[in-house]
C-alpha cells in the first residue's frame, strides 16, 4: 500500500484523475443545465437520536453531541433483529488507514455482517488510488451496489447526468417523512443531506461531519511553559504570539502550513469561506481585498521567521511537526483532537491541546468558517424496490448513534478480541485497532460525536470549541450548489492559484501580480462558474 497522503494531495489527485477521466470521452451523460442540475427536492424531515441522554446534547445550529462516557448498559439499536436479510451488499469505498484484515479472520467484520443479516463486501481502496478506480469502475460498467462519491467539485465525473443515468434517485425512500423507516438516517442533520440532492432528486446517503469543522489547534503545555496569553484579541497580538513561542535555537516555530495560516488570517479578516452571496451575487474569496491583505500579512511572518523553515518545501510532515512540539499553532479537522493524543500524548509528558478562536483583525470577536458538513456520499445503483430498500436498511443499521450496541460494535468491534473495557468505556487491543479501520466511515455513519475514553475530560473542551464556533460560523454558500465549470476546472485552477499564492507569501512574487493572476482566472473559468452558481442560487434557494 502506499504511503498515507495529505487531505490536499488527494483532492488534487483527484482532479487530476476525474479530469483524465473526462478527457478520454469515458461517461458522455446527458448534460444538463445548472438550472436543472439544482433544482429542488424535498430533504428529510431531521429526527434527532434522544436515546442516551447527556449533559451536552446536539443543537440545531451545528453543535455536536458530546459524552464523556460510554452508558453501562448501551440501547439495543437493532430490537427486531438483523433488519437486511438478504443477499451480499458490495460496497467500493476508499480508505485513509491501513487496509483491515479481510473478512475471514476479522471478528468485528464478521459480527457486522451478523447484526446486519447479509455480508457486507467492502471493496477498499487506498485512497490516493480512488479517484482513478472511481472513474474506470464508472467507464466499465460493472457497478458495484454501492459506491462513494466524492463532492462533484473534486470529482469532474460526479455529473447529474451519470447519477441519473446510473444510480437510484432515492427521494421516494428518503424525502421528508419518508425517512421515518429509517430513523438513523433521520438523525443525519440537515446540512448533511442538502449536498445530496442533484438535479432534483436525493441521489446519495451522506457521510456526516461536524459544521464547526476543526479547531486551531494550540500545543497548550509548550505555551504554559513560555507563559504567554493563548488567547490573542487582534491580528496584531496573533502576530505577536508567533513571534513569542518561535525559537530557531530550539527549532520550535509558531506554524508550519503557509495555507492554513492564510486560512486562519482570512477568518481574522471577516474574509468569504470560498465564496462570498450577496443578494444573490457571488464573490470568490481569493478575487477579495481581503485575500491580498491575508496573503501580506502572512509574507510578514514567513519574512520574521515563526514559519517552519520547511512549510513551503516539504508536505504531510505538520502533524508530525505540531504533535513532536515543532510547532505550537496548527488549524485541523475534528477527528485530529483525539488522534494527536492517541499517538503523540504517550511520548511527551505533560502534552496538552487547546485551541485558538481567530480574533477580529483590529480587535473583538473574529469570524469562524464552517467545515464542509459531509465528507461524500453513497450512491446506489438502480435496482428493483426491494433490493433498494434492503440497501437502506444496511444503510441505516451503519449509522445507529453513540450509545447503541450497534455503534459500539462499529467502533470497537467485539469485546475481548477487539476491546477491553475501563468501566463503562471501551478501550482498543491491538487486534481491535486493526479491525475497526473497516470503513464503514466511508459509507455513511451516525453524526459526528465528541467522545475520547481515553481522556474523557477533553470532551468539554470540545464541546465548548463547538458552542463557540457555531456562534461566529461563516458558512461556504455553494457548499449544496453544482456548477458544471467549477467540477470540471476549478480543482486544477486552484493548484495554480496556490502556486502563486505560496510564492507571495513566501516573498518569492511580488504581491502586485495577483491582480494578473486573478484576471486569468476569471478568463479562464471564473466569470463562468459564478454565472452558474448564481443561477444554481436562483433556483435552489
Amino acid at each position: 500500500m502506499k504511503p498515507a497522503m495529505s487531505r490536499r494531495g488527494f483532492l488534487a489527485s483527484a482532479a487530476g484523475a476525474t479530469a483524465g477521466f473526462t478527457l478520454a470521452g469515458c461517461g458522455d451523460y446527458k448534460p444538463v443545465s445548472a438550472r436543472a442540475a439544482n433544482a429542488k427536492a424535498t430533504l428529510p424531515t431531521y429526527i434527532p437520536y434522544q436515546g442516551v441522554p447527556t449533559s451536552m446534547p446536539a443543537t440545531a445550529d451545528g453543535v455536536s453531541v458530546g459524552y464523556e462516557h460510554y452508558p453501562a448498559n448501551p440501547v439495543k439499536a437493532l430490537p427486531d433483529g438483523p433488519p437486511a436479510k438478504g443477499p451480499a451488499i458490495d460496497i467500493m469505498t476508499l480508505i485513509f488507514n491501513p487496509v483491515p484484515p479481510p473478512v475471514d479472520s476479522n471478528v468485528m467484520w464478521q459480527a457486522l455482517n451478523k447484526s446486519i443479516g447479509c455480508d457486507l463486501n467492502f471493496e477498499i481502496t487506498p485512497v490516493a488510488d480512488y479517484p482513478n478506480k472511481f472513474a474506470v469502475t464508472l467507464a466499465g460498467g460493472d457497478l458495484p451496489d454501492a459506491m462513494l462519491m466524492l463532492p462533484p467539485k473534486d470529482n469532474a465525473a460526479a455529473t447529474p447526468g451519470m447519477l441519473d443515468a446510473l444510480f437510484e434517485d432515492l427521494t421516494p425512500h428518503l424525502s421528508g417523512d419518508n425517512i421515518r423507516d429509517y430513523p438513523y438516517l433521520a438523525n443525519i442533520p440537515t446540512a448533511s443531506w442538502a449536498p445530496c440532492v442533484l438535479g432534483g432528486g436525493i441521489y446519495g446517503i451522506p457521510m456526516p461531519r461536524p459544521v464547526s469543522g476543526g479547531p486551531v489547534f494550540t500545543r497548550l503545555d509548550l505555551l504554559k511553559k513560555l507563559d504567554v496569553d493563548p488567547n490573542p484579541s487582534s491580528w496584531k497580538e496573533y502576530f505577536q504570539l508567533c513571534k513569542d513561542v518561535t525559537d530557531h535555537k530550539r527549532n520550535q516555530y509558531a506554524m508550519g502550513d503557509p495555507i492554513t495560516a492564510f486560512d486562519t488570517t482570512m477568518q481574522m479578516l471577516g474574509g468569504p469561506n470560498k465564496w462570498r452571496e450577496e443578494g444573490g451575487k457571488f464573490t470568490f474569496w481569493l478575487e477579495t481585498e481581503e485575500a491580498k491583505q491575508a496573503m501580506d500579512a502572512v509574507r510578514r511572518m514567513t519574512k520574521a521567521g515563526v514559519m517552519h523553515p520547511d512549510a513551503y518545501t516539504v508536505t504531510g510532515k505538520v502533524k508530525e511537526w505540531f504533535g513532536t512540539g515543532r510547532l505550537v499553532i496548527n488549524p485541523d479537522g475534528a477527528a485530529a483532537w483525539n488522534d494527536y493524543y492517541t499517538t503523540y500524548a504517550p511520548a511527551a509528558k505533560g502534552f496538552d491541546l487547546g485551541y485558538l478562536m481567530p480574533p477580529s483583525w483590529d480587535g473583538g470577536k473574529g469570524t469562524y468558517w464552517s467545515g464542509q458538513s459531509y465528507y461524500g456520499f453513497l450512491i446506489i445503483k438502480k435496482a428493483p424496490k426491494a433490493r433498494i430498500k434492503q440497501i437502506l436498511r444496511a444503510m441505516n443499521a451503519l449509522a445507529a448513534p453513540f450509545g447503541t450496541d450497534s455503534y459500539l460494535l462499529r467502533k470497537y468491534g467485539v469485546r475481548g478480541p477487539d476491546h477491553t473495557m475501563k468501566g463503562a468505556d471501551p478501550i482498543l487491543t491491538p487486534k481491535g485497532t486493526a479491525e475497526v479501520t473497516l470503513p464503514t466511515t466511508f459509507a455513511t455513519d451516525a453524526p459526528f460525536t465528541l467522545y475520547y475514553p481515553v481522556k474523557p475530560e477533553i470532551v468539554k473542551t470540545q464541546y465548548a470549541f463547538q458552542k463557540d464556533a457555531v456562534e461566529r460560523l461563516v458558512r461556504n454558500p455553494t457548499e449544496a450548489l453544482y456548477s458544471p465549470t467549477n467540477a470540471k476546472k476549478s480543482a486544477l485552477l486552484q493548484k495554480t492559484l496556490d502556486d502563486t499564492r505560496k510564492g507571495i507569501m513566501q516573498g518569492r512574487v511580488p504581491l502586485k501580480e495577483w491582480d494578473g493572476v486573478m484576471r486569468n482566472w476569471r478568463k479562464e473559468a471564473g466569470d463562468q462558474i459564478r454565472v452558474e452558481f448564481e443561477k444554481a442560487w436562483e433556483t435552489r434557494y
